[in-house]
């Protein structure tokens, strides 16, 4: 052996190789496989809970989201956009929304210009609200015209006090279908069948109350 040759250094230690992630821990001396505690109970249920939240949060996040809620609102988003483009209404008042008769056959009733027809209808629909049910009882509304209501009573003493009650009726009546519908009224007592017979007549003495 020459004194020139040099001695070889000794080779470098090497570092343990990687384990492939999710493999159990060996032990560097005897290379045998340390497994991991047994987890029976709350442990394990936490171990559940936490790879299941792992699991939503990452499909959240591939899906665009930031969160567990992700996903949740992504479907409620879709969906409230999918509903606006099919054109249903909110839970708030829409004028699509199915409204009562009555309103709108009032609009109909202003946009047409009915109200003054309505309003001399309903004297005579409503009678007995216009002037109440002792009044209406012993008389009846015969015709409407130019603002002038002509009633007709059952006896000349009701003709009699409805005339002295003329202004209090007119204004019960535009209290109840609206002024200046009914203006003036005409009062007279029941008809009497007419007793005219032939061509030739001689006056008689007029109206008896024979009939009142």
């Amino acid at each position: 052996m020459s004194s020139d040759a040099r001695p070889e250094p000794p080779a470098p230690d090497r570092p343990p190789a990687e384990q492939p992630p999710g493999s159990p821990p060996s032990s560097p001396a005897s290379g045998e496989v340390i497994l991991p505690p047994a987890r029976t109970g709350p442990e394990l249920a936490r171990a559940v809970l936490d790879a299941a939240n792992a699991r939503r949060t990452a499909a959240g996040r591939r899906g665009g989201g930031t969160g567990a809620g992700a996903g949740t609102r992504g479907s409620t988003s879709k969906a409230g956009r999918a509903a606006s483009r099919r054109g249903w209404t909110g839970p708030g008042p829409d004028p699509r929304d199915p409204q009562p008769l009555g309103a709108v056959l009032g609009k109909l009733v202003k946009n047409r210009g009915w109200q003054r027809p309505a309003a001399e209808a309903a004297v005579f629909g409503q009678w007995e609200k216009v002037v109440g049910a002792e009044v209406a009882e012993h008389c009846r509304p015969v015709k409407l015209e130019n603002r002038e209501l002509t009633i007709e009573a059952v006896s000349t003493a009701w003709a009699t006090q409805l005339r002295l009650l003329a202004g209090s009726l007119i204004k019960q009546i535009a209290s109840v279908v609206g002024h200046n519908v009914v203006t003036t009224l005409r009062i007279h007592g029941p008809a009497a069948p007419s007793w005219k017979k032939g061509t030739r007549r001689v006056r008689g003495r007029g109206p008896r109350d024979t009939y009142g």
